[in-house]
C-alpha cells in the first residue's frame, strides 16, 4: 500500500509539471564518468528497453539506435546538464550610451519535460536595459540554448535564463518571456495539441506596466508564425 501511496505521489506531481528546486537537481558525482563511459552505460540500459519493449535489435534499422540514442542524450539535448558546456559570455562597455530596451524576440528552443522525457518546443524573449555593460546578441541565444538543454520544468528553464541574465549583465533591468508546447500534453494524458504554457520573470523597470507592455507591444508587432 505505501508503494502505491508513493508512486500516486510521484504521479501527481508529474501530471501537475511541479518544480521542486530552482537549481536542476544533480547528484554531487554527476561529472564523475567521462561522456564517453555514459554514453556505453546508457547504450545498454537503452537496449534493455527495446529488448523489453519487444524490439528486434537484429534489424538493420534498430541496431545501431542504442548507441544513437546515448549519444544524443549525452552530447546534444542533455548537454546543458555539464558546466563545462556553458557558454563564454563576455560583456562589453556600453559605449555608445544606448538607454532604451534591447529586445531578442522569438528565440527557438527545444527543452525536454523531466517528468516525461518528451519534448518542449517553443520561443523565447528577453530583454534588458543596460547598467553599463552589454552582451553580443548571438549570447542571448546561447543562454537560452544551454540552459534548455537539460531534463527541465517550463518555469524553471524561465527563472534559470531570468538570474543568468541579470548576474552577467548586472542589473535587474530584465524579461525572460518563455511560449512552449509540451509534448507530455499533446502525446500523452489530455492528448490537447493545441494549447500552449507561457512562463515569464522580470524584474527592475519592467516591474512597470507601461514598460512591460510596450516590450510585448514589440514583440507582437513582428509576430512570426507559430512554434
Amino acid at each position: 500500500m505505501k508503494t502505491i501511496a508513493n508512486n500516486d505521489f510521484f504521479e501527481l506531481i508529474g501530471d501537475n509539471h511541479e518544480m521542486t528546486s530552482l537549481e536542476t537537481p544533480l547528484r554531487e558525482d554527476a561529472f564523475v564518468k567521462s561522456d564517453v563511459e555514459k554514453m556505453e552505460i546508457i547504450a545498454r540500459h537503452f537496449k534493455e528497453i527495446m529488448l523489453e519493449l519487444g524490439l528486434d535489435l537484429t534489424d538493420d534499422s534498430l541496431r545501431g539506435t542504442p548507441h544513437r540514442v546515448s549519444k544524443m542524450f549525452v552530447q546534444e539535448i542533455f548537454s546543458g546538464l555539464n558546466p563545462k558546456n556553458k557558454p563564454k559570455i563576455s560583456v562589453f562597455e556600453n559605449s555608445y550610451n544606448y538607454s532604451k530596451m534591447l529586445i531578442e524576440a522569438d528565440i527557438q528552443f527545444n527543452s525536454t519535460c523531466e517528468h516525461h522525457f518528451l519534448p518542449i518546443v517553443g520561443k523565447a524573449h528577453v530583454a534588458y536595459i543596460s547598467s553599463g555593460k552589454v552582451i553580443g546578441l548571438s549570447k542571448l541565444n546561447r543562454i537560452v540554448d544551454y540552459f534548455s538543454r537539460r531534463p527541465q520544468v517550463q518555469e524553471r528553464l524561465t527563472k534559470q535564463i531570468y538570474n543568468e541574465l541579470t548576474q552577467v549583465l548586472g542589473t535587474q533591468d530584465v524579461i525572460v518571456v518563455m511560449e512552449a508546447s509540451h509534448l507530455c500534453v499533446s502525446s500523452r494524458g489530455i492528448k490537447d495539441n493545441s494549447s500552449y504554457t507561457t512562463t515569464m520573470e522580470y524584474s527592475g523597470v519592467f516591474n512597470e506596466a507601461e514598460i512591460r507592455n510596450n516590450f510585448f507591444s514589440l514583440i507582437n508587432k513582428n509576430r512570426k508564425s507559430d512554434f
